[in-house]
């Protein structure tokens, strides 16, 4: 079992013949993503990887029944093309692009929830079913990185998440489902959103939450916890602890703002709710032990 995204789910890519979505597309054949057809204007009729190429979303749903996207596109073109995958009836979406606006973010946001369809990103390296499946640039085929096990990932972070994922399988365990939600202050879905499909999967024991200063995300996660709407153990790492208010840190996101959003706050809201926190990532694999043991 997984959430999202299994070895079955029938996959397109969008922006399949640039550079990036043509060298991801072999990397997700590789895990075993099930990718039946890709889309780019202007060039349908060619192949990818032996993967046939369609002028638009509409023409691959009808004579493949794609499920799910990963969008490779431009910033400046994302909202257009999550809109063109959400409307020909696609029902999970990985947006990568980083420097999504704002706006387009919001009504990408509003469109999903409205369609009852997930997005996840802007600004997120994707998601992965570890050993099924994987949509976006997670490096799966590592092997002291990702393996399959009973933890759930979720995170603002992709970088930090290889860092975590190592410590995990260091301790002995592995992964069900990573999932990224995006280091932008808009994100497609919200941490709450994915915490609630863990709670429903059999595979997932444990969750690892990866977030980081800026934002309420990690505070609504504790206050879910708190009221029992998620029962698996809880083990947190919050980056960002040195980061001074006002000041941006790498994500669009990760910023405190009228004295909310710092490493403090999330950190004593996750303890009071049960949860355990990680002051570094190093500590995480130790914590998920002691967790499921008790």
């Amino acid at each position: 079992m997984a959430i999202l995204l299994t070895k079955d789910t029938k996959v397109l890519v969008q922006g399949i013949t640039g550079n990036e979505g043509t060298f991801w597309t072999r990397h997700m054949l590789d895990a075993g993503t099930k990718i039946v057809a890709g889309v780019t204007p202007g060039k349908g009729g060619n192949q990818v990887h032996g993967v046939p190429v369609y002028n638009t979303v509409a023409e691959a749903v009808k004579k493949h029944g794609a499920e799910a996207s990963v969008v490779f596109v431009p910033p400046a073109f994302a909202k257009d093309a999550v809109f063109e995958a959400l409307e020909a009836g696609i029902k999970l979406v990985v947006l990568l692009a980083d420097g999504v606006p704002l706006h387009d973010a919001m009504e990408i946001r509003a469109l999903s929830r409205q369609i009852g369809a997930t997005v996840l990103g802007p600004n997120t390296p994707g998601m992965a079913s570890i050993g099924q499946a994987m949509l976006g640039f997670i490096p799966v085929w590592l092997a002291d990185v990702y393996r399959v096990g009973p933890v759930g990932v979720v995170a603002r972070s992709g970088s930090l998440t290889n860092e975590v994922c190592s410590h995990i399988v260091a301790a002995g365990l592995g992964q069900s489902t990573f999932v990224g939600l995006g280091g932008d202050p808009v994100p497609g879905t919200r941490l709450t959103e994915v915490m609630a499909l863990f709670e429903k999967d059999p595979a997932t024991e444990a969750l690892v939450v990866i977030g980081e200063v800026g934002g309420t995300m990690e505070e609504e996660a504790a206050e879910m916890i708190e009221r029992r709407e998620f029962t698996k153990p809880v083990v947190c790492f919050i980056a960002g602890r040195s980061a001074p208010p006002g000041k941006k840190m790498g994500h669009a996101g990760a910023i405190i703002t009228m004295g909310k959003g710092s490493v403090k706050g999330k950190e004593e809201a996750l303890k009071r709710a049960g949860a355990l926190v990680a002051t570094r990532p190093a500590e995480v694999g130790r914590l998920l032990r002691e967790a499921l043991r008790s």
